[in-house]
């Protein structure tokens, strides 16, 4: 794929790695960097999330290899991924690792930047609009608003092991985060909203759950900190998700085509 544009990208040169984010979900939200090794690379090292749409971009011959993580089933261990973008690296091959969302943002690129660095095999990082950005835009929710607030903080839901994180400080993070978005909470959801009412956030502070930001199976659910993993186990309401805690602005989703 050849991109007609006043602006010459850079060489995606063979035996080297791009660690690529390909955002939340839409097409549309691919950058150009990421729509160019599309159209450039030999072999396409998948993630799960990343949506069919976005593959069906791959220029034709690509190889696709999927690697995707998900919890609950069998899933690729890390090391082999790793191992995999090296392999093929070192065979000349072209070499896409395309991850949902950012590669950097609770994506593992680092561990898999450091690999290849061990290996001595040339890559780029290419950021991507994370969910909890850019999900948080498509359901009609600013991650920040000066009439709520100046700040936000990122956590993940669960930890490596698939378990509730243990080194986040959740009282900290109840008392100093206006509004916190959450990363793959919906398993630990209730545990979660306990932690954070431990530490002092009301019972009826409300809560966004974002499932499939950005694609067409997008589902939106309000409720509150304390009925929030009631509400989302009766809803039906699926992973990938995001929850947003926090008094924010949520404004009128009829306007955002996505909805």
């Amino acid at each position: 794929m050849k991109l007609d544009l006043p602006w010459e990208p850079p060489d995606f040169t063979a035996g080297s790695v791009w660690l690529v984010g390909s955002g939340p979900g839409d097409p549309g939200l691919l950058s150009l960097l990421a729509l160019h090794a599309l159209g450039q690379a030999d072999d396409i090292v998948h993630d799960a999330l990343v949506d069919p749409s976005i593959l069906a971009l791959a220029r034709p011959g690509a190889v696709l290899h999927h690697a995707g993580k998900r919890g609950g089933k069998p899933s690729p261990q890390q090391p082999d991924i790793s191992k995999t973008l090296v392999e093929l690296a070192r065979r000349n091959r072209r070499v896409l690792r395309l991850k949902g969302g950012d590669p950097l943002v609770f994506g593992r690129g680092g561990e898999e930047a450091l690999a290849l660095e061990a290996a001595g095999i040339p890559y780029r990082i290419v950021p991507g609009i994370t969910a909890g950005i850019g999900g948080l835009a498509y359901a009609g929710i600013p991650l920040t608003h000066r009439d709520t607030n100046s700040a936000v903080t990122f956590i993940t839901g669960h930890a490596s092991g698939g378990v509730l994180p243990d080194g986040i400080d959740w009282r900290a993070v109840a008392q100093g985060a206006p509004v916190i978005v959450i990363y793959m909470a919906l398993k630990h959801l209730d545990g979660i909203a306990r932690q954070l009412m431990a530490g002092g956030r009301a019972a009826d502070e409300p809560v966004v759950v974002i499932s499939k930001a950005t694609t067409p199976a997008q589902r939106i659910l309000e409720t509150t900190l304390a009925r929030a993993a009631a509400d989302a186990a009766r809803s039906g309401i699926e992973p990938p998700a995001v929850v947003v805690v926090g008094r924010t602005i949520r404004l009128n989703p009829g306007n955002n085509p996505a909805q």
